[in-house]
């Protein structure tokens, strides 16, 4: 396997030199950042059993596919994850209705929320839904428990800390406590997603007092002040008390119509990722992730909301035809939320997580930011 990451090291150095990416700086920076996701998740994809000829294929595709059906791939491959750890939230955080014994949950029962379903809640609704017959109950586990299970799951958790970078500034980090190979999708970044309509209404954007904000490709920002760190005790988040709308916001609103999200998301926390310090490399990469609002068994777990009128972005989504046998022909156009996920660019084991910022806009450069050789 190590043979064969290797291989993939290779390639993203050599591609990223193509002359296929000689354009626009801006849209030259998106193709290389979609060229490395796609090798890197694909890689992560085909598991520790990759044959060599697998890894070759990816390989070639990479250098004579275009971004967009790379971009297409990428969704795809972050997707599958994501619904890999939706599936284990709901392991942990779902109540067994079969009868099964938990020690754990039994010592809780009394304080748990009434038998509701996680999905159902509307906004301005004061009480659960009455139909308590077919829908799953919660347990009542705190974020360090959930994140613990969570760890014995998936093999890893994320951890706030004081960061490693000796800078008086470097604050709170984000570690990893286990393992994770590379390609894999090891955090969310949480908060209100605003289209580039909704610029002016970000706190602390236009004199850049605001530390928690990722800009996408497209011009989505998102805002993680609003998160925090999440939430305990099954709190569940509308965004309601994320904005505090003013008169002159004429028809601004966070638009959550019917969904609350579960704050016991253990890897939404990417905004707490520092920058690395002098001599060190970013060990994660930005990804931009489309999530399908048509996935409502999901829904709860993307720990974002979309700031602004109900204007729903589509987008195609093309089904997983990656080594799936599916027609890459296939494709449907779904609303989708436009989300941002950390994804490892190799194999990470109990360490900090670095992000490249890219500053390079900024009026004027923080004393601690050094900028990243890109081909890295």
């Amino acid at each position: 396997m190590a043979f064969l990451f290797h291989k993939f090291q290779e390639a993203v150095k050599t591609l990223a030199k193509s002359p296929t990416f000689a354009r626009d700086p801006r849209q030259l920076q998106f193709d290389a950042d979609i060229n490395r996701l796609f090798l890197y998740t694909s890689y992560n994809l085909l598991g520790k059993n990759a044959e060599e000829a697998d890894a070759e294929e990816i390989i070639e595709m990479a250098d004579k596919a275009s971004v967009e059906v790379q971009q297409m791939q990428v969704q795809e491959n972050v997707h599958s994850q994501i619904k890999s750890f939706s599936t284990s939230m709901d392991k942990i955080l779902l109540r067994n209705e079969k009868g099964v014994n938990d020690p754990l949950e039994s010592s809780r029962q009394e304080n748990a929320l009434p038998h509701c379903d996680r999905h159902s809640f509307s906004l301005g609704s004061k009480d659960p839904p009455t139909d308590n017959l077919a829908v799953p109950r919660q347990r009542s586990l705190s974020l360090v428990e959930v994140s613990k299970r969570l760890k014995d799951q998936v093999g890893y958790q994320l951890n706030v800390k004081p960061s490693q970078i000796s800078h008086k500034d470097a604050g709170q980090g984000l570690f990893l406590d286990g393992a994770v190979d590379v390609g894999a999708v090891v955090a969310f970044y949480p908060g209100v997603v605003y289209s580039p309509a909704y610029h002016q209404y970000i706190p602390g954007y236009l004199d850049e007092q605001n530390p928690y904000l990722v800009t996408r490709h497209d011009g989505n920002v998102i805002d993680a002040q609003p998160w925090g760190s999440g939430g305990d005790e099954q709190e569940l988040w509308s965004g309601r008390k994320m904005v505090v709308n003013k008169p002159d916001m004429e028809g601004s609103q966070v638009d959550n119509t019917d969904n609350f999200l579960e704050r016991r998301n253990p890897l939404a926390l990417a905004h707490f990722a520092n920058h690395p310090a002098k001599g060190m490399l970013p060990n994660v990469m930005i990804c931009p992730y489309n999530f399908p609002l048509t996935e409502s068994s999901m829904r709860v777990y993307i720990p974002n909301v979309l700031f602004g009128n109900a204007e729903v972005n589509t987008k195609a989504f093309g089904n997983f035809w990656f080594k799936s046998g599916v027609p890459r022909n296939c494709e449907s156009h779904v609303p989708t939320l436009k989300t941002v996920v950390l994804v490892a660019t190799r194999a990470l084991q109990d360490e900090e997580l670095f992000l490249n910022y890219r500053l390079s806009n900024f009026k004027q450069l923080p004393e601690w930011y050094n900028p990243v050789d890109e081909e890295y």
